[in-house]
């Protein structure tokens, strides 16, 4: 691939090229030509080729390719957070606190809710946003992704299952994702993906219709299946099977499909899953704090050490509550030792692996993004790596999974535009951003008919 000149040399840092020798490059530099990575070498030899290009330093820092986030409702919770109580179950949670909140959320909502947890994500280090499939306005929610500058999916959500609230036939709802992957093409910052919400709301003719659309236009399946007990139950109950053996049975399983969660799987699943080549959005976090039974029955070390394709996820903010991949990496690194007992379980560089490279490959972009190559897009980020948590120097997968998150990420770049400067978003006005959104937020709970409960006693000083 021919560049033009580079726009800009990230000079000095340590480079973690997730490349497929996974190669750190001491106190290298990485070229960047538009929206491209030009050259990753030696900052002498990089200076000396581009003489008089303008400069980062990036010297004391670790440059990492920039992470994905496989799973993250963008409206709904990001406008509500910490509000929806942690000691009440996940269908109270869904059905008492998100579902009249989605339901009261207007256009307006959708994108300021997109925007300020793009935001989010872009300073914490994620690059890339796979949408969760709780989007009733995509065009407004997409605006949102590219006024913050993230990259991502976008879908829109539907389901036809007779007695479900706004539910439509199966062929509606299929021509409404149709035409979301026809509005945001591939190649663009943000493109359209078939997403379901998934669980027990799609017909079987939803089902396999999604799978033959995402099949067809290439652009890639999400639904959610198995965070807790409930989805085998109810498949169980309806089909007389469990929920991924029905979808292989349908022909919806297969390396087009990015399954969130996948938590309570039996043997004949996980085998389905692996053969089919599914891949998995993994979100930590959100189980624990849901109490869905992650420490009793995920599988997800084993889905990586048989070759499963395994992403990262944060999932809502009422869930996972931050949107942070690191804190996903260091859990999901401890979950995996802590539940079996065994340390070699899942270490420091494969759940880096997970948050860059592997998650791209889960989602299917790993041609575009997670890794530091030439040619692939710039997505990148400089982790401050002067703190005490980085002191004294150790090894690198070690002091980005287990010693830092994203407070230590100083500068973000997405395709070559630096969207996160010094650890603050250069394409939004965070003070006015938070402001709005305050607002937004006692409108949207006070129209949906919530009262926030608050455990200790607020006063207010004068």
């Amino acid at each position: 691939m021919a560049f033009n000149p580079p726009d800009l040399l990230i000079t000095g840092g340590d480079v973690v090229t997730m490349n497929p020798h996974r190669e750190v490059l001491v106190g290298g530099t990485v070229a960047v030509a538009g929206d491209r990575i030009a050259a990753v070498g030696g900052t002498r030899e990089l200076r000396e080729r581009w003489p008089g290009t303008p400069e980062l330093d990036a010297t004391d820092c670790v440059v990492t390719p920039g992470m994905i986030n496989a799973h993250q409702h963008l409206t709904g919770d990001p406008l509500t957070r910490a509000c929806i109580p942690d000691d009440i179950g996940s269908d109270e949670a869904i059905h008492q606190w998100a579902v009249p909140i989605h339901a009261a959320h207007g256009p307006d909502d959708e994108e300021l809710s997109a925007l300020l947890s793009s935001v989010e994500n872009l300073r914490n280090g994620v690059t890339t946003i796979i949408e969760a499939g709780t989007v009733a306005h995509p065009d407004r929610v997409a605006a949102g992704m590219r006024r913050a500058g993230v990259r991502g999916t976008i879908g829109a959500w539907g389901w036809d299952v007779q007695g479900a609230p706004h539910a439509a036939p199966a062929q509606e709802v299929l021509d409404r994702l149709r035409a979301v992957i026809e509005s945001h093409p591939a190649g663009g910052l943000v493109e359209g993906r078939v997403t379901l919400v998934g669980h027990g709301l799609a017909s079987d003719e939803l089902l396999a219709g999604a799978a033959d659309l995402a099949r067809a236009t290439g652009a890639g399946m999400t639904m959610h299946m198995s965070p807790g007990r409930g989805d085998p139950v109810h498949y169980l109950d309806k089909h007389g099977r469990r929920p991924l053996e029905h979808l292989a049975a349908l022909g919806v399983l297969g390396g087009h499909l990015l399954l969130a969660h996948a938590v309570w799987l039996d043997d004949a699943e996980m085998s389905a899953l692996l053969a089919s080549g599914t891949a998995v959005a993994y979100c930590p976090w959100a189980y624990l704090r849901l109490g869905q039974g992650v420490t009793r029955a995920g599988r997800h070390a084993e889905m990586v050490r048989r070759g499963g394709r395994v992403a990262l996820g944060c999932d809502a903010a009422n869930a996972g509550d931050a949107a942070d991949i690191l804190r996903a990496a260091a859990l999901a690194a401890g979950l995996a030792k802590d539940s079996s007992l065994d340390t070699a379980a899942l270490g420091a560089p494969e759940a880096f692996e997970m948050a860059t490279i592997g998650g791209a490959e889960a989602v299917g972009m790993s041609a575009r993004i997670g890794s530091i190559e030439e040619g692939k897009l710039a997505d990148l980020v400089v982790h401050d790596a002067t703190g005490p948590q980085w002191t004294p120097r150790g090894d690198v997968a070690h002091q980005l999974v287990w010693s830092t998150d994203g407070r230590s990420v100083r500068d973000v770049f997405v395709g070559g535009h630096h969207v996160i400067q010094r650890g603050r978003c250069t394409t939004v006005d965070e003070r006015a951003l938070r402001k709005e959104a305050a607002k937004r937020s006692a409108d949207l709970l006070k129209r949906a008919g919530i009262a926030v409960r608050n455990p200790w006693p607020h006063l207010r000083s004068h």
